[in-house]
């Protein structure tokens, strides 16, 4: 493998300078070795609370709801010293290089979250407790333990609902276009949970039966991958919100793709799981 520079490089702080052109911000994005090897995009624009890249095929639309582990400047960190706001607790590690170049390859929209699953869990309905989680992985959140019911309201205004208005408004167009897109949803996930290993290299969840997903799970497992079939959590009880809301709510085809987290670190990782999924999409007809 190539070796990686420390540095942004220009394209990068072309890109992603554009988000509020706040220093902080710059600074945690090119702290994460997934979206740094996105600079080639030209399309990836800061709207605020989430990030959009703009493809030409609207029958696929890409979503990370866990891809960054920024926290605003306002919650000071909430609490936590930057190695815990940099671990898995945060977000799902490499999940926002593998989305973003996933839609590269497939010139489709993506639409990205942009602050820590601790400011906000986007895959979380905004009722749920689990939305603003006070512990993650036997880890106390300091800045959650005692939300006030106004600054609840705030971080779901600010932080959480323009990411959904975002694929709302998105789908409300496309439809009204004619088409149904298909929704991938990337997440990652640890190695190993409780002390228990995770032997799959990727999984697939599902709420609802698809022919599509059979024809996935084969696709993979036939190139002699490890692929978990409502694995490593079970979609029919864990779907999430994402992909409840705005895919089994629209009746729309959809897929959660969860990576695990050491097939994913590094830049040429996620090109190399982006590549393999946008083919397998392809090739079995998902898309």
């Amino acid at each position: 493998m190539d070796q990686e520079s420390t540095e942004p490089d220009e394209p990068y702080q072309r890109i992603f300078g554009r988000i509020e052109h706040n220093p902080e911000v710059f600074q945690t994005l090119a702290y994460a070795p997934d979206v740094r090897h996105t600079a080639t995009m030209t399309e990836v624009s800061g709207l605020g609370s989430y990030l959009a890249l703009h493809g030409g095929d609207s029958s696929v639309l890409v979503l990370c709801d866990h891809a960054s582990c920024e926290v605003p400047p306002e919650l000071e960190g909430l609490g936590l010293p930057v190695h815990l706001r940099r671990d898995h607790i945060a977000w799902d590690v490499g999940a926002a290089g593998v989305a973003l170049d996933l839609a590269q390859r497939l010139d489709c929209p993506a639409l990205l979250g942009r602050f820590s699953r601790l400011v906000v869990d986007l895959n979380r309905h905004p009722d749920s407790p689990e939305a603003m989680l006070v512990e993650s992985d036997n880890q106390i959140v300091p800045g959650n333990l005692r939300i006030s019911a106004e600054e609840r309201a705030r971080r779901l205004e600010h932080y959480y609902r323009p990411y959904h208005d975002a694929i709302e408004a998105h789908l409300d167009r496309v439809q009204a276009a004619g088409l149904n897109p298909a929704l991938i949803s990337i997440h990652s996930y640890t190695p190993e949970l409780w002390g228990l290993p995770r032997p799959w290299l990727l999984g697939l969840l599902w709420k609802q039966a698809d022919p599509g997903y059979a024809a996935l799970l084969h696709w993979f497992a036939s190139r002699g991958i490890e692929i978990g079939d409502n694995q490593p959590y079970d979609g029919k009880f864990a779907m999430g919100h994402t992909l409840e809301r705005h895919g089994i709510g629209r009746g729309l085809r959809h897929v959660l793709i969860e990576l695990r987290q050491d097939q994913v670190y590094t830049p040429q990782l996620q090109r190399v799981w982006s590549q393999r999924i946008a083919q397998a999409l392809r090739e079995t007809g998902f898309i």
